[in-house]
């Protein structure tokens, strides 16, 4: 699975620690995986599966000791009360449900890398102290699906960031960050079979059937896109090509006279591009990790402090104005 290191604006876990966070998640997914496989291959229950890790969290740890720790200093409020009850944010949960309907391991599969993408987009908008209000219609995004679910895991996601250029939010389609160079991508998806025929004006023809209307120029977005992306990464010294696309999955892409330096990645052509990424098996690289970097850098965030912790820098102010008053 790619990993979605960026959401819009929202608050990320990845811009905490991107050195961290990338090689965790890989770890806990294939930990999940693994157990969530056993099981299946066994026999047993989810219901079985949510009561051994009911019962794994039970057992002391250094992370209930600590939790302990609030509970008897504090007392016990509605922020606290809140702080105490969140989840482990840093471990993959993955959602219980019988499993009775699942008969093949292909199925297991999608089960699993469903349960994955949630927890996925609790990693993009989230933090240990902060959160982003999500959009509910991202759970529901094809799109966003297709890019996390079938991209491998050295694959960095930027989805539609918003970059703070010059003062000013500017926002952008897709962004790949992989091993061996950054794509910029504009998606070209409406009805199956539409034929859209390219030129170098401001917008493009769409045929679906016996209708014909126009489409804004997918190149102007990109053209731009890649422009930015491009001197963020060679600003900071970081030799890594960068590639601009426009995808279209179900349709068709005409445009005798493209000029040079984009990709039209149509329905004919979109399996023999996706394979080779796919087929790219090198770990994620330090170059890699240093250009996402540089680009999270630029990224716009809009969030609120967790209750908890809203509660405690309350406490904080009020402290330093008592002690302002003395």
């Amino acid at each position: 699975m790619a990993q979605l290191i960026k959401l819009q604006d929202y608050v990320s876990r990845y811009e905490t620690d991107l050195y961290r966070y990338p090689s965790q998640f890989v770890r806990l997914k294939k930990q999940q995986w693994e157990k969530m496989k056993l099981h299946w291959e066994s026999g047993d229950t989810f219901a079985s599966l949510e009561k051994e890790e009911v019962e794994e969290k039970e057992k002391p740890s250094v992370t209930n000791k600590f939790m302990s720790f609030f509970k008897k200093k504090d007392d016990g409020g509605p922020a606290e009360s809140e702080f105490l009850n969140q989840k482990d944010d840093d471990e993959i949960e993955i959602e219980m449900s019988s499993h009775s309907d699942i008969s093949t391991e292909e199925e297991l599969k999608k089960h699993f890398l469903d349960s994955i993408f949630g927890f996925q987009l609790r990693w993009a908008s989230s933090t240990i102290s902060e959160k982003s209000y999500v959009d509910n219609s991202y759970y529901y995004d094809e799109r966003l699906k297709y890019l996390l679910q079938r991209f491998p895991d050295n694959t960095l996601v930027l989805y539609y960031p918003v970059l703070k250029i010059k003062n000013a939010p500017v926002e952008l389609e897709v962004v790949l960050i992989t091993p061996t160079g950054i794509w910029c991508l504009s998606f070209l998806e409406f009805e199956d079979g539409t034929a859209y025929i390219g030129s170098g004006d401001r917008f493009w023809e769409k045929k679906w059937g016996e209708t014909e209307t126009r489409v804004l120029n997918p190149l102007i977005s990109l053209r731009r896109m890649e422009r930015i992306i491009q001197q963020i990464v060679e600003y900071a010294g970081i030799e890594l090509p960068v590639h601009k696309a426009v995808i279209s999955r179900n349709g068709y892409i005409d445009y005798p006279q493209a000029p040079a330096g984009y990709r039209f990645i149509d329905k004919r052509m979109h399996e023999s591009w996706f394979n080779q990424q796919r087929s790219i098996r090198s770990p994620i690289k330090s170059v890699q990790l240093k250009a996402a970097k540089v680009i999270l850098d630029f990224c716009q965030t809009t969030s609120f402090k967790r209750m908890h912790y809203q509660h405690e820098t309350l406490k904080e102010w009020n402290q330093a104005a008592e002690e302002d008053s003395q």
